[in-house]
């Protein structure tokens, strides 16, 4: 049993068996043993590679439509430019090269960082020195001023509540404890609860069907909406659903395979797809206007990405072609990236459509 499953299953037997979004911020966000916390969990040696680790191309085309979207806007000075879990700085840093283009933008921009992971934060320290990041725990930290948002798989990691149907009633399911006292072990709450939660669109869900909930992001599509109106936009880019729908999607992933969700909390990343649908609802509730979402492939295909290969491609060498050719491929094939990956903006209702987003 690692540390912190010790501490999670006596914590289970002081108060009782966690939700499925109190097990999660456990074993993610633990302050000394949680998984951001304790390690880099980027690349080929890490645990997963995300599209910024795949292609250069990624970031300099998030970085260019953050700059027409700040001319779009009025070009304001200055404008803060936000990223939310930025990794290794890797797509921020392809994005600022990109927009060297726009000197006006590069000079009006302001890098602030949303990060918990020390790791994590030591190399985009390193990665991005030259851009003079703030770093900050939490959105809210961020200060008040004209706002360009990024995220690029940051939604899927934020805790779930799942719920299961039995008959007409909705149980949560909690993590527990197992026969042994030791184990830890997924159990639905006895009483049903929680109804409010559930949305009505769920009525007809036959008996066994699972939803899961994520109030963390619905809070902040409440809330940054509340923000960009009067000025800005914010870009999501994450795997997920377009439509909301009933199913169990949480994973954990461990050396780039999947790992039981339970086991060994801290040592492996643990991710849900993300429902765009409720996203999008609680955002535009909150007075945004939204566009999307729309498959990772189209967006980045309207934004030029098979140009920006060829100009790449005319000069590499043939083992740099491949390592490019791959990663365009990664990113936009429809057996990979290109459909699962999803595409949101939220945005002043004033702002035009941005590039991306036609019909």
């Amino acid at each position: 049993m690692t540390a912190l499953a010790d501490l999670i299953a006596r914590r289970i037997r002081a108060t009782g068996p966690l939700t499925v979004a109190e097990f999660m911020a456990e074993a993610l966000q633990h302050p000394r043993l949680g998984y951001y916390a304790t390690r880099d969990p980027l690349g080929a040696a890490g645990d997963f590679i995300t599209a910024p680790e795949v292609s250069q191309v990624f970031g300099e085309l998030i970085g260019l439509w953050c700059a027409d979207v700040w001319t779009q806007t009025g070009r304001p000075d200055p404008v803060l430019l936000v990223e939310l879990g930025p990794g290794r700085g890797t797509l921020m840093a392809d994005a600022l090269r990109a927009v060297a283009v726009v000197p006006d933008f590069r000079r009006a921009l302001r890098l602030h960082l949303v990060e918990t992971s020390p790791a994590l934060r030591a190399q985009q320290a390193k990665t991005l020195a030259d851009a003079t990041p703030i770093w900050h725990e939490r959105l809210d930290q961020v200060p008040a001023g004209p706002l360009l948002l990024i995220a690029n798989e940051f939604l899927d990691a934020l805790p779930i509540r799942q719920f299961e149907r039995r008959g007409a009633s909705w149980h949560e399911r909690r993590v527990g404890l197992a026969p042994d006292g030791n184990t830890l072990a997924f159990a639905l709450d006895p009483t049903p609860g929680a109804a409010a939660l559930i949305s009505p669109r769920y009525a007809t869900a036959p008996d066994g069907s699972v939803v899961e909930i994520c109030p963390a992001a619905i809070r902040l599509a409440s809330d940054l909406a509340k923000r960009l109106v009067g000025g800005g936009a914010a870009l999501f880019i994450d795997y997920g659903h377009a439509e909301s729908a009933c199913g169990e999607t949480l994973q954990a992933v461990r050396l780039h395979r999947y790992h039981p969700v339970l086991e060994a909390p801290g040592s492996a990343d643990l991710t849900a797809h993300v429902d765009f649908q409720a996203f999008a609802d609680a955002a535009r509730g909150a007075g945004a206007k939204i566009w999307g979402p729309v498959a990772q492939r189209g967006f980045l295909r309207s934004l030029g990405i098979e140009l920006r290969a060829r100009q790449l491609l005319a000069n590499a060498s043939p083992e740099a072609s491949a390592t490019i050719q791959r990663g365009i491929h990664r990113l936009i094939d429809e057996g990979e990236m290109g459909t699962l990956f999803k595409v949101l903006a939220l945005a002043d209702p004033t702002l035009p459509t941005p590039a991306g987003f036609s019909p």
